[in-house]
């Protein structure tokens, strides 16, 4: 992260920090980085708006538009969202389906 960010050109450089950091990650430079006009910003999900977006996505998957499935790799029942969790925490799931009944 911190040799994105002071790679970055002064007076016009910027440096997006995307997706979730290990909780034990640190970022430390010097001021004088940020008085050089560096801009560092970060986003989670591309900046992905539910209440807009998810309806969209939801109408390009039903028309067949974007594809899906193919990032599915685990289904679990709502009895067992441990093992969602689990998966999720071994760096075993793309994206987890939780199914709410049996």
């Amino acid at each position: 992260m911190i040799s994105a960010f002071e790679s970055v050109h002064d007076g016009w450089g910027v440096c997006v920090l995307v997706g979730v950091p290990n909780k034990d990650d640190a970022f430390k430079t010097h001021p004088v980085n940020f008085l050089n006009e560096r801009t560092l910003k970060g986003t989670f999900y591309g900046n992905f708006k539910p209440r807009s977006d998810i309806p969209k996505v939801v109408e390009m998957y039903l028309k067949k538009e974007v594809e899906l499935d193919k990032f599915i790799t685990h289904e679990v029942d709502f009895a067992d969202i441990n093992k969602a969790f689990d998966y999720m925490l071994q760096g075993e799931s793309l994206r987890c389906i939780i199914r709410m009944q049996s």
